[in-house]
């Protein structure tokens, strides 16, 4: 037996410390350098600014802007400014003023340059070129020397040229008369913004005819995420999930539902199992929700009848997966019943076609964008929603050769195998399976009345995967104590929610869904860290 075995853990543990402080100083020492570089480069561009703006009579046109013009030193006439999007042949030899990020930057020799000017995705082409009186030499040395991703503003006359503009989304072109920088981004950005907007198939195209582009990684991104979210794909995800958002909540109120906002630190498991962030509330064990799901229920027994809440969810899963988050944002609803669950299913049904038909409807040029950049199939869905029991479901499996476990759950190759069944057999990619075995849901689910082995249950799926989980709740205390016990709960930590319901509770159920996974599976998008803004996993918190 080697000595190595007998290591003192001690002294492993103070080895293991020395390699992982060596890493963090390498890691410092690059970043230092990094950032000296950049210093070094912000300050030769504005010394070679300041001394072209001392030596120019037209020098009042252009330059930084000085930090006391940007602290709200006067009130601006929201009316003198011009959206980019609104540039059109309307506005031809109109004098206008825009601001936006300086995507691109092409000098032309001395006496030119072009620009082109994005604010919300929308572009334009600027034309800076030396003209007496106006535009000197030196004003187009400066915006040559511009840093792309700043922000700066422009001043010119609108013009039509006499070819299409392809660098640019709006069909004009900007004379520009004045030019100035709000704010410069550093010269050399961590990663560009061109290679993050480009296609797996503009990749592997280019690969295949012999020439390598660069491809940014997934980490990358999330690492330099306020960079990556300027990509025109990501607007688009993210003004997609904003109309899921609020699609979601204007179905709800037109139907009789009150927004409710529940707490995020509670004192036991909202869920059951492990799966929970643990933390000291002022000398008490708490937890931080993983559903609102208590204090919906409870907002029930309140007498609101119909609820719904969009907030944030916690779950302290060590999920390694696509779909899987820490933190993602809950989309939920509680009801009243009067006689079945299926009343719950029914706003589900109209829920999600109304919200699939707004996205299409609302978000075209969103949808485009994503698709450009991640190509994909639009949603197949029916007006009315394909309804399937659990033993239907596999059933159908098992016709193909898949077995499952009869009261077990579904796991993910079952479920996009069932996904696939049903888009051949009844041309749709959402639906809903219902009366699932009640040993794989929460302990508040409602068993069936005519077999306790199953539940008053449904998951809801898209292209094969599941966004939703609902059912009618348990409204007996004593019943819900017992549930609860098998479970393996400690009833004492939620005795609050459970005497809720000793003061009268009507039938109810409901529903959550996840804001993340919705946006990912109808964009038909590989990974849900691609919809969430700043993703939550158990490998990242930051930034």
């Amino acid at each position: 037996m080697s000595s190595s075995e007998f290591q003192d853990p001690a002294a492993a543990a103070s080895s293991e410390a020395q390699v992982s402080k060596k890493a963090a100083k390498k890691e410092a020492a690059k970043l230092e350098k990094l950032r000296r570089r950049q210093e070094i480069a912000t300050a030769s561009a504005a010394t070679a600014n300041l001394s072209v703006d001392e030596e120019d009579p037209l020098g009042g046109n252009y330059g930084d802007v000085p930090l006391v013009e940007l602290q709200s030193k006067t009130p601006a006439d929201v009316g003198e400014w011009t959206r980019v999007e609104a540039l059109g042949g309307a506005l031809e030899n109109r004098s206008v003023l825009i601001r936006g990020r300086a995507q691109a930057i092409r000098p032309v020799g001395k006496k030119m340059a072009f620009l082109v000017i994005r604010e919300n995705g929308f572009t334009v082409q600027c034309l800076v070129q030396a003209q007496a009186d106006t535009v000197s030499p030196q004003m187009v040395k400066f915006a040559a020397a511009l840093s792309r991703e700043s922000i700066v503003d422009v001043e010119g006359v609108v013009s039509i040229p006499s070819a299409p503009i392809k660098g640019a989304t709006q069909q004009v072109e900007i004379q520009v008369r004045k030019l100035y920088c709000v704010s410069r981004a550093v010269p050399t950005l961590p990663i560009n913004l061109e290679d993050a907007a480009r296609s797996e198939v503009e990749i592997e195209t280019a690969l295949q005819a012999g020439e390598q582009l660069v491809r940014v990684n997934q980490d990358t991104r999330l690492n330099f995420r306020v960079l990556d979210v300027r990509t025109p794909a990501n607007q688009g995800i993210f003004r997609i999930q904003s109309q899921v958002g609020n699609a979601f909540r204007q179905f709800l109120l037109s139907e009789g539902f009150c927004e409710i906002h529940t707490p995020k630190l509670i004192a036991g498991s909202s869920e059951g199992g492990a799966a929970v962030f643990r933390l000291d509330y002022k000398g008490q064990p708490a937890c931080l929700a993983q559903s609102p799901q208590l204090h919906k229920q409870m907002s029930i027994c309140g007498d609101f009848g119909r609820v719904f809440e969009i907030g944030p969810v916690f779950r302290a899963e060590d999920s390694y997966t696509h779909r899987h988050l820490c933190e993602f944002t809950g989309l939920d609803v509680e009801m009243e019943i009067k006689k079945h669950y299926f009343e719950v299913m029914d706003i589900v049904d109209r829920l999600f076609v109304a919200m699939f038909d707004s996205l299409n409807q609302n978000c075209k040029k969103d949808l485009e964008a994503v698709g450009s950049q991640y190509p994909f199939e639009p949603l197949k869905y029916l007006r009315k929603t394909l309804r399937l029991t659990y033993e239907e479901g596999i059933q159908m499996l098992k016709d193909v050769g898949v077995e499952i476990e009869p009261y077990g759950d579904l796991n993910t190759e079952a479920e996009r195998k069932l996904g696939q069944l049903v888009s051949e057999k009844y041309g749709t990619e959402f639906y809903i399976l219902h009366r699932y075995p009640l040993a794989v849901r929460p302990f508040y689910t409602m068993p069936c009345y005519d077999n306790p082995a199953y539940s008053n249950s449904f998951d809801v799926f898209i292209r094969g995967e599941e966004i939703i989980s609902g059912a009618q709740r348990v409204h007996v205390p004593e019943f819900l104590e017992q549930r609860a016990a098998a479970c393996g709960i400690d009833v004492k930590t939620i005795s609050t929610y459970i005497d809720s319901f000793r003061y009268g509770a009507p039938p109810h159920g409901g529903f959550g869904v996840g804001l993340e996974r919705v946006v990912m599976l109808f964009c038909g998008l590989n990974n849900i860290r691609k919809t969430s803004l700043f993703p939550r996993d158990p490998l990242r918190i930051a930034p």
